[in-house]
């Protein structure tokens, strides 16, 4: 009986509110879209992204996290690394190895530990890059949650406006005040104004949380980017050591 009083509300009210409720269910169904969507895409990120960080310290060679990473695409840590170590490789091919056991003498080996370590420059540089990149992959969409969190309760107030203003402009035209004239014409306003409110609010519990769990995520890629190359640096001066 509601529903189908809401029904027969909205398709006699004037033809403005009907536009801001179209405008209103555009920004509806974009919404819940988004949040399907990034809900999905986030909740398989940390899945696969937990599986790859308990894999990377029990393995014993890069490579085989690499393999293992190559077949986790949610997975924004799996990426970060892929793109270090990637990096790591163009600098072994390029002559700047971190398992170099030649004998120099103390000029070269200051030398050589120099350049390798500005070839970890590199690969700090090309992992921030990565983080920023999956940061921003993983934000996409979302502001537009925000966007219609802040503007749709407008979107709807406006809509509830000009439905009253019409509604005085009846009384007006009729010459009477009654609740019978008066009750109908605000009833059908107000719908905007539940409708933009119905749209906002799940937009912004659901920016918050999206948001909340990208700062994790962003989080987690900073911890593991400074490991990786903890573990680089550690390679470095222990082959450098075992070499003398």
């Amino acid at each position: 009986m509601i529903q189908t009083d809401l029904i027969h509300m909205v398709y006699n009210a004037c033809l403005m509110v009907q536009f801001v409720l179209l405008i209103l269910l555009f920004f509806s169904i974009t919404s819940w879209a988004i949040i399907i969507i990034k809900y999905r895409y986030i909740k398989r990120a940390f899945k696969e992204s937990a599986y790859f960080t308990d894999f990377f310290w029990k393995s014993r060679d890069l490579s085989d996290a690499f393999v293992k990473g190559k077949h986790l695409h949610a997975s924004p840590i799996a990426k970060v690394f892929r793109v270090g170590y990637v990096e790591l490789e163009k600098l072994s091919r390029s002559g700047v190895s971190i398992t170099s056991q030649t004998q120099l003498s103390s000029k070269a080996e200051i030398t050589s530990l120099s350049a390798e370590f500005a070839g970890i420059d590199n690969v700090k540089r090309a992992l921030r890059r990565a983080i920023n990149t999956e940061t921003t992959q993983m934000a996409q969409l979302v502001p537009f949650l925000a966007t219609t969190g802040n503007t749709t309760p407008f979107i709807g107030l406006f809509g509830t406006v000009w439905g009253i203003m019409n509604s005085f402009h009846s009384i007006g035209l009729r010459g009477s005040a009654s609740l019978a004239v008066v009750a109908p014409g605000i009833s059908e306003a107000l719908i905007a104004t539940a409708a933009g409110l119905a749209v906002a609010i799940p937009a912004v519990i659901a920016f918050n949380y999206f948001m909340q769990k990208i700062r994790i995520i962003e989080t987690e890629l900073q911890s593991f980017a400074a490991d990786f190359l903890n573990i680089i640096e550690r390679d470095i001066l222990s082959e450098k050591e075992g070499g003398k």
